[in-house]
């Protein structure tokens, strides 16, 4: 007789991580304010008072799905910022980003369209953990290029990195909207790497130096 498989399943995922990602599915498709809980819990097979365990609101829930993506970003971006030129470093944070989301497009749209939302308990603007750690990371960069002499000089390192995350977001953005709203936006993954290719030297006296 054949031995038996003493291999453990694979274990069902939680009742936390259905909610997330059934959240992140719905409010991609029919956007966070058309979303309820009931439906999330419904999606994710479990009870809204689950839901408000694990994340306390609605609101909570986004930031957590936002958190989660940035978590994988920063995977990405711990493997790459510590190597090359600055500027290469610099563009490498920043295509970080353009790979992630193009590789969840529910993660792109709710990054694009959610995560400037103003939270309802007061008028600050909801920004996640993750984003808030995200440019750090490029201030970082940015200060060893001006320390270094790689950054051109006489510019202010936040509106620097204001000008590269606006750039990189407005790209993904238009891309976004032109999808639900039947707008052009006749360009790919390709197309923005090669703008940011572009863009990242003109901060620096090093430029960028891609490869392949």
């Amino acid at each position: 007789m054949p031995e038996a498989n003493n291999l453990e399943p694979y274990p069902p995922l939680s009742s936390r991580d259905r909610i997330l990602f059934a959240a992140k599915r719905l409010f991609a498709l029919n956007g966070y304010e058309n979303t309820s809980t009931v439906a999330i819990a419904r999606e994710a097979a479990t009870s809204e008072s689950q839901l408000m365990k694990h994340f306390g609101s609605k609101q909570g829930l986004l930031v957590a799905i936002f958190d989660r993506g940035w978590a994988s970003i920063d995977e990405r971006i711990q493997m790459v910022q510590h190597h090359g030129l600055a500027a290469d470093r610099l563009f490498a944070v920043l295509e970080a980003v353009v790979i992630e989301l193009e590789n969840d497009s529910d993660l792109k749209e709710l990054m694009m369209l959610e995560s400037r939302r103003v939270r309802k308990d007061n008028r600050d603007v909801l920004i996640s953990q993750g984003f808030q750690q995200f440019t750090t990371v490029l201030d970082r960069i940015l200060r060893q290029m001006r320390d270094q002499g790689k950054l051109r000089p006489g510019v202010n390192l936040e509106a620097v990195r204001a000008a590269l995350v606006g750039m990189t977001e407005g790209l993904l953005r238009d891309q976004v909207v032109a999808k639900r709203a039947g707008t052009s936006a006749s360009y790919g993954f390709e197309d923005v790497k090669k703008v940011l290719e572009l863009i990242v030297p003109a901060f620096s006296v090093e430029g960028v130096q891609v490869g392949g």
